[in-house]
């Protein structure tokens, strides 16, 4: 699902809305959307913020050996989302933030969002998100990935089979999504508790029978995706290039925090031969 390289663009906020207490919907538009690639819903772009001095973010320019970048006093802040979804007939770009306050720069920006206001997003990119043809189909995520399954259950054809697994933090959070009949959708509530300790997705993935072998779409907190990855691999069997396994955040850590381990979780699933997808992340939730 990768693309040819193209500068960052300047977009600027068209509406808000919100989806539920704790996600709120951003659609972005402008000029610079022309020639934004079809068929990406789901994969990830890079946001990058104004610093708090700034009224539109100072975005790289692309030279002959990667991104060039302004001073680091005007260099903008990157967040790594996923696009929820891309609407050619208008333009627009859809994406979806998990609010917690002030705690983190894209949800304190998503907070005060308004129309007309700039943020930079380069890309998409991304692996391919599920294995087309497969059996049956298996989901497993949580609020920060929502955008990353329903683009999976869009693009699935309207016979798929399986089950979407979702774990929310408390009732308010759980959302109407359309999927194809023959998906179960499950949400499990973890009413507060830390999402690092919860074993909610982990026992109910263990408790699905296995008639065949499905593709997995995983993505989420750190913990639980690592859990939940090696049970697949080792007690399932699971083929790694039916698994797209990506730790988006880690229970109360930034993304600047998680960074190093993020990339030793990755360099794991590395190790492993045939293994398909690489990592994302987005702030806590």
């Amino acid at each position: 699902m990768s693309t040819p390289r193209t500068p960052p663009r300047l977009l600027r906020v068209i509406r808000t809305v919100d989806l539920s207490p704790q996600m709120r919907r951003i659609t972005l538009g402008g000029p610079a959307m022309a020639g934004f690639p079809l068929g990406m819903d789901g994969s990830h772009i890079k946001l990058m913020l104004p610093q708090a001095h700034q009224n539109e973010p100072m975005l790289p320019t692309l030279g002959p050996n990667g991104p060039v970048w302004p001073p680091a006093d005007q260099r903008p802040i990157t967040r790594t989302y996923s696009v929820s979804r891309y609407h050619p007939e208008s333009g627009e770009l859809d994406v979806d933030f998990v609010l917690h306050g002030d705690s983190g720069p894209a949800s304190a920006w998503a907070l005060r969002a308004q129309p007309g206001d700039a943020i930079g997003v380069a890309g998409p990119a991304g692996p391919a998100l599920f294995q087309p043809g497969a059996p049956w189909y298996l989901l497993i995520g949580d609020p920060s990935s929502l955008a990353l399954l329903t683009a999976v259950l869009r693009a699935l054809s309207a016979d798929a089979q399986g089950e979407v697994l979702i774990e929310v933090p408390d009732e308010g959070e759980i959302q109407a999504l359309a999927h194809p009949a023959g998906m179960r959708l499950r949400w499990l509530v973890r009413h507060g508790a830390p999402a690092g300790e919860s074993r909610l997705l982990l026992d109910a993935v263990a408790a699905l029978p296995w008639p065949a072998t499905p593709s997995v779409t995983l993505a989420g907190e750190s913990a639980q995706v690592v859990a939940i990855r090696d049970f697949l691999l080792q007690q399932r069997q699971l083929p790694r290039r039916q698994l797209y396994a990506v730790p988006y955040w880690r229970d109360c850590y930034t993304e600047e925090a998680y960074h190093l381990e993020r990339h030793r979780i990755m360099d794991e699933l590395d190790a492993v031969p045939n293994q398909v997808p690489e990592t994302v992340t987005t702030e806590p939730t």
